[in-house]
């Protein structure tokens, strides 16, 4: 069972209080309090491709008991981090929004990596790079070699955000905006993939993939490509992130998108 957190501990987590007055700097220290857990970074990890698990499998990913994990579900949940669905006597779990998704991607690009201790865990090692889920797009060199073809096939064009000043270790804009074209809005649509701006989430984003070190494409736009391509059998979702491309979708990847299957195999 979950217990209800007392109000200090709501206080803890960046909860509102009586004393609170105007808005100050941020307060990071609570929300990595939260992530930098073990057993809440597996899970928070586990979510981040975007599905809603069971508290069973994340009890397996995070490498805990049951009753161990409903505590720490408690504090993801009582710190905005993750939601909760139920569904008849079962209860799934997932990421609160695309910003956590965003917060772990860029953990993860300072983060060390660990030592691989079999064939297993290499090949999946290898796989995460190749082709990967990023909440609900694509990432590692598959996302990055598609968002470089669409703005070499200039179905998007590239402009300036309010801040492109170049980062001092990637040397790349850190904020940057991606405008889908005219010609660009009529390629996704022969293609299937309808570009709707009137929704509250942004059509294009920039994320910086963290095994490549380049951006790759978020977003709603993002999210309906990668729809889409599963929609067509270009690509299949694998467990733990892994996107594999199938042999019905290198040659559309090619011809369509201009993505040669070199740059991400």
């Amino acid at each position: 069972m979950f217990r209800p957190r007392s109000n200090h501990e709501r206080s803890s987590v960046g909860a509102v209080t009586e004393e609170s007055v105007g808005t100050g700097d941020v307060d990071i220290a609570p929300v990595a309090a939260l992530m930098g857990e073990p057993a809440r970074a597996a899970v928070l990890a586990a979510l981040v491709d975007g599905r809603a698990l069971a508290a069973s499998t994340l009890a397996a990913e995070a490498q805990v008991a049951p009753s161990t994990l409903s505590a720490h579900l408690a504090r993801l949940l009582d710190g905005g981090l993750v939601s909760v669905e139920a569904s008849g006597r079962h209860r799934y779990f997932r990421l609160s929004r695309p910003e956590v998704a965003d917060a772990i991607e860029a953990l993860a690009r300072l983060a060390p990596c660990r030592p691989v201790r079999s064939l297993r865990q290499n090949t999946h090692a290898e796989a995460i790079r190749r082709a990967r889920t990023c909440y609900d797009h694509l990432a590692g060199r598959l996302g990055v070699a598609l968002l470089d073809a669409l703005v070499a096939g200039k179905v998007l064009r590239v402009e300036p955000g309010p801040d492109d000043r170049p980062d001092p270790v990637l040397g790349a804009g850190r904020c940057r905006r991606y405008v889908v074209t005219d010609n660009g809005r009529a390629r996704l649509t022969e293609l299937g993939v309808q570009v709707d701006e009137s929704g509250r989430r942004p059509l294009t984003r920039y994320c910086l993939d963290w095994s490549e070190q380049r951006p790759h494409l978020a977003g709603a736009l993002g999210a309906a490509l990668l729809a889409r391509f599963v929609e067509l059998g270009w690509v299949i979702l694998r467990e733990r992130r892994v996107v594999q491309v199938t042999d019905l979708g290198r040659a559309p990847f090619e011809r369509e998108l201009g993505v040669d299957p070199g740059a991400w195999s």
